[in-house]
């Protein structure tokens, strides 16, 4: 009541009183005070006062008491909301802190996000940061405005000094040796308050945050606890981004490399169906065409010669049938003249040729995609129609190929005997899954694998989503295989199916990825 009265004999207003006790309150606040501790010093002082008004004023005293009374209630609304302000503050200032970490993908977004939150925080005119380097030199971060190029030598003593918090007073320090401690230049000379918060890892220096201020601003206890913890936060979310950044460029090596693989495996293929084209190939035609001349010469008396003869060459034309199977295996032709739709097509004629089942198939008359990933999926058909050729005894089998929303989505569903997915990815010998897994991983693609074992088959049924980058299973009987491949990034558009092109009925399309 007494700086209100003060306040208002010198012709100001009620309104600039609390605004007063606003500023105070907050200052308060940053001074780690409590709202209990403050309203008890009040009280403390009003029965100080009350003392005192009492032996001047005894005839005055219940209007008073009642002004006394409002001003008491103002002071302590204004009080309360003045601590929440900087509680607001603070909490602001962290989630947008850790908002700051999420978002960011790598150092050079991280490191301004987190420093404008702080200026922002401090009410500071400007801000910087300065990393630790390889070399233990203290530079300017990457994408931080510095008008310091040159790197600052670190020595002992040096790291000591900056290794703890500081509030300089410019004025103050300019001619004394902590005017070292401001690292931006500039701000020696015009500025009047810098704050320096070092960036610690198990209590080595590793970096500095400073914060610049037009007028002098001496920093309070709340102050420098929560940029203390700002400044291990973000140094921890710099290692991160660090750990990230290298994580990723050991993928896209790996990736790269994984490609590279891929071509050297296709061109390997190429070189030995060319050799046994070539080699083989000829050499069995021409023993084939010798045996035919030897059988056609031979006598009527050598009719078991001559029988033997026309079975050795039966076997040799078998062989060169083989021969041109394999050919066409390892290098299909058709994949490089005619495309991938073609190539599927010839794929499954050449299934239903060797496997007693129906091949339901669907896909589009044409598809322009990238050479490396019309290999990648004719393989993938490939792998998945041996395997079941080999081990699923299936009577049915569908095969989808749809292009849609920039995807390419592949889907071959069987009614076979099935297999535990669990077990056939944890068995070492086992390449089948773990090669369709790295090739749709090779796309930045999706795989899913489901399968149940029949009644009598097995063990019971038992289910397993391979993930290549995150995957959905179907609910089928028998195996269902779904990779879906991303086009976006292909430079090829997708393409839709042209009217009557399904050789047969429609396969069951596998259900649409639920949102994460």
């Amino acid at each position: 009541m007494g700086a209100a009265a003060k306040a208002l004999t010198a012709g100001g207003v009620i309104q600039g009183f609390l605004d007063t006790v606003r500023y105070r309150g907050r200052r308060l606040a940053k001074l780690e005070l409590t709202p209990a501790q403050v309203v008890r010093a009040l009280r403390e002082y009003d029965g100080i006062l009350n003392q005192a008004l009492s032996q001047k004023l005894r005839s005055q005293l219940p209007d008073l008491e009642w002004l006394r009374g409002q001003l008491h209630f103002l002071v302590i609304l204004t009080l309360n909301n003045a601590f929440y302000q900087v509680r607001e503050a603070e909490s602001k200032a962290f989630y947008e802190l850790f908002r700051a970490e999420v978002e960011s993908r790598s150092l050079q977004d991280l490191l301004p996000r987190f420093l404008e939150v702080l200026k922002v925080y401090t009410g500071a005119g400007a801000a910087s940061i300065h990393l630790v380097d390889e070399h233990g030199w203290l530079a300017g971060a990457a994408a931080i405005p510095t008008d310091q190029e040159e790197r600052i030598p670190l020595t002992p003593q040096f790291r000591r000094r900056l290794s703890r918090p500081v509030c300089l007073m410019v004025e103050k320090e300019r001619k004394s040796a902590a005017a070292s401690l401001i690292l931006r230049e500039s701000w020696r000379q015009g500025s009047q308050t810098v704050w320096s918060i070092p960036l610690l890892s198990a209590g080595r220096l590793q970096g500095v945050m400073q914060f610049e201020f037009g007028k002098p601003y001496t920093w309070l206890p709340r102050e420098v606890g929560l940029l203390q913890a700002a400044a291990e936060r973000c140094w921890l979310a710099a290692e991160k981004a660090k750990l990230l950044e290298h994580l990723s460029s050991r993928e896209e090596k790996i990736r790269q490399l994984a490609e590279h693989m891929v071509e050297v495996e296709e061109a390997e293929r190429r070189r030995i169906s060319r050799e046994l084209h070539d080699e083989a190939g000829q050499s069995l035609l021409c023993i084939r065409l010798q045996m035919e001349m030897l059988e056609q010469d031979l006598p009527p008396e050598s009719a078991g010669v001559k029988t033997r003869l026309s079975d050795l060459r039966q076997m040799t034309e078998h062989t060169i049938l083989e021969i041109r199977r394999l050919i066409a295996a390892l290098s299909p032709a058709i994949l490089e003249q005619m495309g991938l739709a073609a190539a599927l097509r010839q794929l499954v004629g050449r299934f239903r040729g060797v496997h007693d089942a129906e091949v339901r198939i669907q896909l589009p008359r044409k598809l322009d995609l990238p050479k490396r990933v019309e290999i990648i999926v004719y393989r993938l058909v490939q792998e998945i129609l041996n395997n079941i050729a080999k081990y699923s005894l299936a009577s049915h089998v569908n095969l989808l190929v749809e292009s849609a929303d920039g995807y390419l989505r592949l889907h071959v569903e069987d009614n076979g005997v099935g297999f535990d997915v669990e077990e056939a990815l944890s068995r070492r010998d086992c390449y089948g899954l773990s090669g369709l897994r790295e090739r749709v991983a090779l796309l930045g693609g999706r795989l899913a694998v489901r399968s149940r074992r029949k009644p009598g088959a097995g063990t019971t049924a038992r289910t397993r989503t391979a993930r290549s980058t995150g995957q959905v299973g179907i609910d089928l009987h028998g195996t269902s295989i779904w990779a879906e491949l991303p086009l976006s990034d292909m430079g090829s558009a997708p393409s839709v199916p042209r009217s009557g092109e399904r050789t047969q009925s429609r396969a069951i399309a596998p259900r649409r990825r639920r949102p994460a």
